[in-house]
């Protein structure tokens, strides 16, 4: 079922995202930023976790989370010790939302219109697991660039 597989795949790309943020010589160079790089680690972080937590959490696992997504590029100077426990939270929700999807949610429209066209939940979940392995080499990118 493509839902274990998806688990496996947010898993991997989280637990790389806790190495990455743990990689940081200096916790302050998570939230630098250069003329060329626009978003810090940091807020990268923060923007991935929302966006789980909204489009898989919320809006397939029922979890009442509400996404302020203008706080995930605005909020500064989080502790990585914070960051690692919103990603392990994340982790555990969207494992829990994706477990409950039958075969049927799957083929099935989301429940948001995201692009302005209907998608099937699988083609949109399909597509955060790309999103996430983006910006996770955008902070990859990061960090080797600007923690000096």
């Amino acid at each position: 079922m493509l839902s274990k597989d998806l688990i496996k795949i947010f898993e991997r790309d989280l637990n790389q995202l806790i190495k990455e943020i743990e990689l940081y010589k200096n916790e302050k160079n998570l939230w630098k930023l250069d003329k060329d790089l626009k978003n810090s680690a940091g807020n990268l972080c923060l923007h991935l976790i929302g966006n789980l937590n909204h489009f898989i959490g919320a809006q397939l696992g029922n979890s009442g989370y509400i996404r302020q997504r203008e706080l995930e590029f605005s909020l500064k100077n989080v502790p990585v010790a914070k960051l690692k426990e919103e990603i392990e939270i994340t982790k555990e929700l969207v494992k829990y939302a994706l477990l409950k999807l039958k075969n049927d949610d799957l083929i099935n429209e989301y429940p948001l219109n995201v692009f302005g066209a209907p998608m099937s939940t699988q083609y949109f979940l399909v597509h955060l697991t790309t999103h996430l392995a983006y910006h996770l080499g955008q902070i990859n990118y990061h960090r080797r660039l600007l923690d000096n």
